[in-house]
């Protein structure tokens, strides 16, 4: 006589079944808590993946803008300092002008006039660390400033002439829909300036001029110096006007970088409460888990030693 187990086939499948479930979920655990994400794939998330993958892609656009606001930012500063130069060289050849007149002695106009052309021209003819021409308005090989004397500058038959820049100004995007101008060209910010070198250069050159030996100054010298002085105080409050400007430029990038960084830390804050686990949930989660392997386990294993035999009652001889 053959004595049969007491489980059935269909009760062995149900029990490997919950065994096989068990062991399932704690190898999900034990990868949540080794890799710190709730899945490694976009499937394990459910109906939170569109949501996920939205937030990712929106945190990837802002990070860009952040680049690309951090770069226009340093050539913003770079701006500030340069600008406020050339009004400070504006305010120099105002002072040179007035204190020429003033003193009744105009022999050193002309060199501090030289001398304030080639700054100028070297802060308009600058380069950003990329080797490209900051005030080229577009044409990045191109020096925008195309005369090295003030000679030469007052050679050309107009002062636009000294100028090879381009129109485009710079922008960049610091959301989405917004953008923010923040590039200015050597003719914008420097023309007014050249002008001025320039009249004064030509007037040095005429008939009535020669002020290096102007040391008592003529009725057409003097005449002439006194209307330079108002057009440049025009040209250093032009200037300044300017620099106020970019200030104002600079503000809203700096305030466009801190809404990019609340940004950054909304979507990456968004992104762990979907993404990561939990590690003290995890830890109960993974306690359950073994705990309902073993019980898979030892019901199973217990089940397939029964027989009928279990179930017989014991002969005793005396």
């Amino acid at each position: 006589m053959t004595v049969n187990r007491v489980a059935t086939a269909a009760q062995s499948a149900y029990f490997l079944a919950q065994i096989e479930n068990a062991g399932s979920a704690l190898d999900k655990t034990q990868q949540q808590i080794a890799s710190t994400k709730n899945s490694t794939i976009y499937a394990g998330f459910g109906n939170q993946t569109q949501v996920l993958t939205a937030t990712i892609a929106a945190n990837a656009r802002n990070s860009a803008y952040t680049t690309a606001t951090g770069l226009a930012t340093t050539q913003v500063d770079l701006q500030d300092t340069q600008l406020t130069s050339l009004s400070s060289l504006a305010a120099q050849l105002q002072k040179a002008v007035s204190d020429a007149v003033a003193n009744n002695d105009a022999s050193t106009l002309m060199t501090q006039a030289s001398s304030i052309f080639d700054q100028a021209s070297a802060i308009l003819n600058s380069k950003d660390a990329n080797g490209d021409y900051i005030y080229s308005g577009g044409k990045t090989d191109t020096a925008p400033v195309t005369v090295d004397s003030l000679s030469a500058l007052q050679a050309l038959p107009a002062t636009s002439d000294a100028f090879a820049n381009g129109d485009i100004k710079k922008s960049v995007q610091v959301a989405d829909g917004q953008n923010v101008t923040y590039g200015v060209t050597a003719s914008d910010v420097g023309t007014g300036l050249m002008q001025a070198l320039k009249d004064i250069a030509d007037f040095d050159a005429g008939p009535t001029g020669d002020l290096n030996d102007a040391t008592a100054l003529t009725g057409a010298q003097s005449t002439f110096l006194t209307n330079a002085i108002s057009q440049v105080t025009n040209v250093n409050t032009g200037l300044t006007a300017v620099t106020a400007s970019n200030g104002y430029v600079s503000n809203r990038l700096t305030d466009a970088t801190a809404q990019q960084t609340s940004m950054d830390t909304l979507y990456k804050g968004f992104v762990s409460n979907i993404q990561d686990t939990d590690l003290a949930a995890a830890a109960t989660q993974l306690s359950l888990n073994q705990t309902q392997l073993q019980a898979a386990l030892q019901v199973t294993a217990g089940l397939n030693q029964l027989s009928l035999l279990n179930y017989l009652p014991t002969t005793t001889t005396g």
